[in-house]
C-alpha cells in the first residue's frame, strides 16, 4: 500500500495541512499543529510561506 500526502479538510482547522501531515506521520494532529507554529515562531515567514504552498499545491483527493 503507498502512503501518499493528501490533505485533510475533514480535520481541517485552516487549509487541512496539519490534519494531512498528522495522518501520512501517524502522529496526533494537535502535535502536529503545535509543531507548525512553534516552526512559524522560530523561522517567520518562510514556514507561512511552505504551509500556503502546501495547501495549494497538495491533493485533497
Amino acid at each position: 500500500m503507498e502512503n501518499k500526502f493528501i490533505l485533510n479538510r475533514h480535520d481541517a482547522k485552516l487549509m487541512g495541512v496539519g490534519a494531512g501531515v498528522a495522518d501520512y506521520t501517524g502522529l496526533d494532529p494537535l502535535i502536529v499543529r503545535l509543531a507548525l507554529v512553534l516552526a512559524v515562531l522560530i523561522t517567520g515567514p518562510i514556514a507561512i510561506i511552505l504551509y500556503i504552498a502546501t495547501g495549494w499545491l497538495a491533493s485533497d483527493r
